[in-house]
């Protein structure tokens, strides 16, 4: 049997928990772990993560076939503006380059791709990975126990 790995919008128990109950074998998760203290990602990019309410991502490279999730910023704004107004897909992916970079590993807020899911908002602080995963772990398993109680399993 193919296992199946929930991705997008996991970041504590609960999302574990409904990606299991839903029959998941396991979840993917991205943001949470770009604010692990392991993860390179430059600590302006952590903080702006730390920093973002649910409402702060925006999708840009639609048209490209290439959609990404990120933080919004001058660089998302500009792209968008780019894509509406119909310039040529070489142009947009000139644009682009080097851009995940400035952002992630530089650390440029505005001129840098941030990316970023949109359970952004519900980080609120960089942990060892050790620490995410055994959190997120007790959450699930403490969900899960609750709800084998109400309904009578055992």
């Amino acid at each position: 049997q193919l296992p199946v790995v929930a991705a997008g919008g996991i970041a504590d128990g609960r999302g574990l928990a409904a990606a299991l109950m839903f029959g998941a074998q396991g979840v993917q998760m991205g943001t949470r772990f770009v604010c692990s203290q392991e993860c390179i990602a430059h600590p302006n990019y952590k903080q702006a993560i730390l920093d973002a309410s649910d409402r702060s991502t925006i999708i840009s490279g639609q048209s490209t076939g290439y959609p990404l999730r990120s933080l919004e910023n001058k660089l998302t704004r500009e792209f968008i503006e780019k894509e509406k107004s119909g310039v040529s897909m070489e142009e947009l992916m000139e644009f682009g380059v080097g851009k995940v970079r400035l952002g992630l590993i530089e650390g440029d807020l505005e001129g840098g791709t941030l990316l970023a899911g949109q359970i952004s908002g519900m980080i609120k602080e960089v942990k060892p990975v050790k620490a995410i995963i055994e959190e997120i772990v007790a959450e699930a398993e403490a969900i899960i126990a609750q709800l084998k109680n109400s309904i009578g399993v055992s």
